[in-house]
């Protein structure tokens, strides 16, 4: 099936993402962390744990540092205890925001997520107030040249839910996140590696942003992203470049 043009958009959040290297290494930490102790530290027996050391792999993190993470999850080296807490609310013009955290202080994390929301012009809601405008699945991008009939032709094989290609030809594979794993391997076999591989919450509609009303929901999104406990942000704003 076809989507709208949004290539451009994800590229742009990629190297908003790499721009920031070091901070992604923290947030991984806490993932591998978090997963090693909810999952076991078998990678190949705990699916969140495998994908988490693959980002780690892709961000040049040193495998040192994913060992002590894992070590610090099943208890073996003394660590921090994490927890995960989710917050849902609402940007500019009623754009549905989520923000996953991982946190040692809830106290401190929902006041600060709070004040970012309050002072870029959203606001906090409350547990579900925008997370059913969502859709809880894996996503695997290739970059628009990537032959599409051979990667609908793979995917579907290895058991993803949908392909979708955009204007631009970029293209994007969703599974359902416990196949996710299985899929993006048979998928690497089969000769396609995505440009980028994640469990997302995908929302159902799209909200594009232009002009000052684009400047201010990138503001709120830069805030809430900055804060030390966040680990992921969705939300339904596409935000023209």
């Amino acid at each position: 099936m076809a989507g709208h043009s949004k290539w451009a958009n994800i590229q742009h959040r990629k190297g908003r993402q790499d721009e920031k290297r070091g901070k992604i290494w923290t947030r991984l930490i806490k993932e591998i962390t978090v997963a090693a102790r909810m999952g076991g530290g078998d990678p190949d027996a705990n699916p969140r744990l495998r994908l988490a050391i693959d980002k780690a792999a892709d961000a040049n993190m040193p495998k040192d540092n994913v060992t002590r993470a894992i070590q610090r999850g099943t208890g073996t080296l003394d660590g921090v205890n994490y927890e995960e807490v989710r917050y849902e609310g609402y940007g500019i013009n009623g754009a549905a925001i989520i923000v996953d955290c991982m946190t040692d202080n809830r106290i401190r994390t929902v006041a600060e997520v709070r004040h970012a929301f309050s002072k870029f012009g959203g606001n906090m809601g409350t547990e579900g107030s925008v997370s059913f405008m969502f859709k809880h699945c894996g996503q695997l991008l290739y970059a628009p040249g990537t032959d599409e009939d051979a990667v609908m032709e793979a995917a579907l094989e290895a058991g993803a839910d949908d392909v979708i290609t955009d204007d631009e030809g970029g293209i994007e594979v969703l599974t359902p996140p416990n196949d996710f794993a299985n899929v993006k391997a048979a998928m690497e076999k089969a000769g396609f590696k995505a440009e980028m591989a994640e469990i997302i919450m995908k929302p159902a509609t799209e909200t594009v942003f232009t002009g000052d009303d684009a400047v201010k929901m990138q503001k709120l999104l830069d805030a809430l992203e900055n804060l030390d406990d966040v680990q992921e942000i969705y939300s339904n704003a596409v935000i023209e470049q």
